[in-house]
């Protein structure tokens, strides 16, 4: 019982640790057959008209990646989404200021337990201290588990659509 005791305290602060170790880091590219959500959008696709791809890492390995597109309005699909950030991205530049008001969450993945939910919480702090963007909304798959994910982490249903199902973290 004993040495039961002792590898379930091990394992429990080797997961704390490596989320203490953490920190959020924008990354130039990620290899999109790891994605489970989206993975026939290519690099081009996700660093293009402003959007990004943010990681959680921890020592030299990335355990979770999130990528956003920045609009002015909530798209309710992936066509919807290109064409929002390409008009958001376009009005920035014309008016030189910043990209769009609402962060778009399309797709978030883990790699390690835990990352996920670190990966929200972290770039819901890093929104937070923006001076520009307001909301941070979702544009994530119709499946029980992309709903629940959601809720669990504090997010409202904002609408479900057609296609995708749309979430709002309050910031």
């Amino acid at each position: 019982m004993r040495e039961l005791n002792k590898k379930v305290r091990e394992k429990f602060e080797n997961f704390f640790d490596w989320i203490k170790g953490a920190e959020l880091v924008e990354l130039k590219s990620c290899n999109p057959e790891e994605d489970p959500i989206r993975p026939e959008l290519n690099n081009d696709f996700r660093t293009s008209y402003g959007r990004k791809i943010y990681g959680v890492k921890h020592k030299n390995d990335i355990c979770a990646i999130m990528c956003f597109g920045f609009t002015n309005d909530i798209p309710t699909n992936v066509k919807e989404l290109d064409l929002m950030t390409r008009d958001a991205h376009l009005q920035s530049i014309r008016r030189d200021q910043r990209v769009g008001k609402i962060a778009i969450a399309y797709t978030v993945w883990s790699k390690k337990k835990g990352g996920g939910k670190l990966i929200v919480k972290e770039v819901f702090k890093k929104i937070k201290k923006s001076n520009h963007l307001n909301r941070l909304i979702t544009l994530s798959p119709l499946t029980d588990m992309a709903r629940n994910f959601h809720l669990r982490n504090g997010a409202i249903e904002l609408q479900v659509n057609e296609e995708t199902q749309n979430f709002e973290y309050k910031i």
